[in-house]
Order: structure tokens, then sequence, then C-alpha cells
């Protein structure tokens, strides 16, 4: 049985909440879970009340081949237990931004926001300028 460790979706539209299980792999997301292993509120304003987790039951799950998935590696991380899998996907994404570097492409969603601030203002420095020379 290959278990994964995820987050299954509570709350109501607008006001999520999630719960980290150890879940069989071919359950569905919210289906029969092993075991509860904490929450992850992320409309809580208190971080130390956002991440409520089992720190020793999470690294008895990795240690028995437990795969966590990208967001839980993320969060768990933030607590400081890494798994080889948190690992292996921060390389993946290091990898990813150095190609699209060397393209010169924008690697993410904070990339392209940044340049079109940088864009905007030099627009506008531009423009400003423009108005004095005038």
């Amino acid at each position: 049985m290959a278990v994964k460790l995820r987050l299954m979706r509570m709350g109501r539209r607008h006001k999520p909440f999630f719960r980290l299980n150890a879940i069989d792999s071919r359950t569905p997301r919210d289906g029969r879970i092993i075991e509860k292993l904490g929450h992850y509120d992320p409309l809580e304003k208190d971080t130390a009340k956002q991440l409520v987790i089992k720190k020793d039951r999470i690294e008895y799950w990795i240690k028995a081949g437990a795969i966590p998935s990208e967001t839980v590696a993320e969060l768990i991380a933030k607590v400081g237990i890494e798994s080889e899998h948190y690992k292996d996907l921060q390389a993946r994404k290091a990898k990813a931004r150095a190609i699209a570097k060397k393209k010169g492409k924008l690697y993410d969603n904070t990339q392209k926001t940044q340049a079109k601030k940088a864009a905007e203002k030099a627009e506008a420095e531009k423009a400003a300028a423009g108005e004095q020379k005038a």
C-alpha cells in the first residue's frame, strides 16, 4: 500500500480549512484516511495557529516511505521536516528557473509582476521627462 501525506479540504466556500492526513494513494482526496496528522488554516492571522501538526508522526510516516504532496512538503519544511521529495522539488524548480533565465523568459508570477511594475515605472519616467522638455 502506497501512503501519501496530503491535504483534505474542509470548511466552506471562500473559507478554506485543510486537514493533513496520511492516506492510501488510491483513495480520492476526501476519501478514507489512515491517520490525521494535523491541520492548516490559511486564513488564520496567528502564524502559530495557522499550521498545527504532529511532528513525530509525520517523521514516522516519511521514514516508513510515505510521499508528501508538493504542498504538504512545503508546509512541513517550514516546521523543519525536510523529505527527499522536497529536496527533489527544490532542485527541479531551480533547474527550471535557470533554464527560463537562460532563455530570457520569466519563470513565475512574481517575476512577471516585478517586470510589469518595472516597465510601468520606466514608462512613467519617460512621460515625466517628455513633459519637462515641453
